[in-house]
């Protein structure tokens, strides 16, 4: 079993917990974790709001909820 530590928060969420669960694994405020996601679409550089409408939707589909079993890929 993999336990990669990552999970949907549940009580740190806005839409799906995406978010929230990284910045509780990474030990920071989530607002930083959302600001760097914003920031990351809107920039020129970045992605661009659709790719990253869908890597946050992936995301919510594939972690688990905080609590949940942790994701098995054997």
């Amino acid at each position: 079993m993999l336990d990669i530590g990552f999970y949907r928060s549940t009580t740190n969420k806005w839409a799906f917990g995406v978010c929230g669960g990284i910045a509780e694994k990474l030990n920071v405020n989530p607002m930083w974790v959302r600001l760097g996601v914003l920031l990351i679409a809107i920039l020129p550089a970045g992605l661009g709001i659709p790719p990253m409408v869908l890597i946050y939707v992936a995301l919510a589909v594939l972690l688990p909820n905080q609590g949940d079993a942790p994701l098995d890929f054997d």
